[in-house]
């Protein structure tokens, strides 16, 4: 029995998962992958590809100036830009803290969309899920968590990560490793960390505890999880990535089946 199976036993409405290889084949799969679920802070996924692609096309530059005085592009994509949370209120210098934020991530899709003279939305349609033939995906409302998209278009989304054809393996690589190394701050739903690892847009995984991968993931593991009760994850020493989707918010019950349930994936893989 595949271990996605453990999802039957979650106490959500719906759900539904992919595990896919690094080469983009789906390795197993729960519930019904065509099903749309708004995303949340998975967007944040999205939006940061989206930028990376901006960047390598020349758009703009990790080190161009974008949200409050001194920060940018590069603070604003790791979440240390010392924008608040939800408001446009400057909370710290950037590259003093981790503050995870909101309001920095529509600031950055407001900079790209400036600079580039293309609606943000339709940047990331034409940049990134065309190209994927993500049709499943919508990218209306906010950047930051309000895209809506199934697990079939996520697990597309998952097999790029693993094998980018939309960026140089160079920019995702620099994307997937810590950027301001050492910052500590608190991760959404799992207390202060120190440090709180984060790469350009993607959450790292490092030695965090509580955390929402396993305890067998590998530090490597990067992604991002999402309010609505939704992840997604690449672990690169293990050479495969998982996405669930599920109908019912974040709280307890997450905390207490995901890392389990990606413990579950990655023995399964091992044999």
């Amino acid at each position: 029995m595949p271990a996605v199976s453990a999802i039957s036993q979650w106490p959500v409405p719906n759900a539904s998962a992919a595990v896919v290889a690094a080469g983009g084949e789906v390795l197993s799969s729960h519930g019904d992958l065509e099903r749309s679920y708004p995303l949340a802070s998975v967007t944040k996924l999205l939006t940061a590809y989206a930028t990376l692609i901006a960047i390598e096309e020349g758009v703009l530059g990790l080190d161009d100036a974008a949200g409050p005085p001194g920060a940018t592009v590069r603070h604003l994509l790791a979440h240390a830009s010392g924008l608040d949370f939800s408001a446009r209120t400057v909370r710290a210098a950037p590259g003093d803290r981790r503050i995870y934020s909101n309001a920095g991530f529509e600031v950055l899709a407001e900079a790209v969309a400036q600079r580039s003279g293309i609606p943000f939305a339709a940047y990331v349609r034409e940049g990134l899920l065309d190209p994927l033939g993500m049709d499943a995906t919508t990218v209306g409302g906010s950047p930051a968590a309000g895209a809506t998209s199934s697990a079939r278009d996520l697990a597309k989304f998952v097999a790029e990560l693993q094998d980018p054809a939309l960026l140089d393996p160079s920019t995702l690589a620099a994307a997937t490793d810590v950027v301001y190394p050492g910052l500590a701050g608190v991760l959404p739903g799992f207390g202060r960390q120190n440090p709180n690892d984060w790469g350009l847009g993607f959450e790292i995984r490092d030695g965090k505890q509580p955390h929402w991968t396993g305890g067998t993931s590998s530090p490597r593991t990067y992604g991002h999880f999402g309010q609505a009760g939704t992840f997604a994850w690449v672990d690169p020493a293990a050479g495969v990535a998982c996405v669930v989707l599920t109908d019912r918010d974040f709280g307890a019950w997450a905390v207490d089946a995901w890392p389990p349930f990606t413990d579950a994936v990655l023995a399964e893989l091992r044999g």
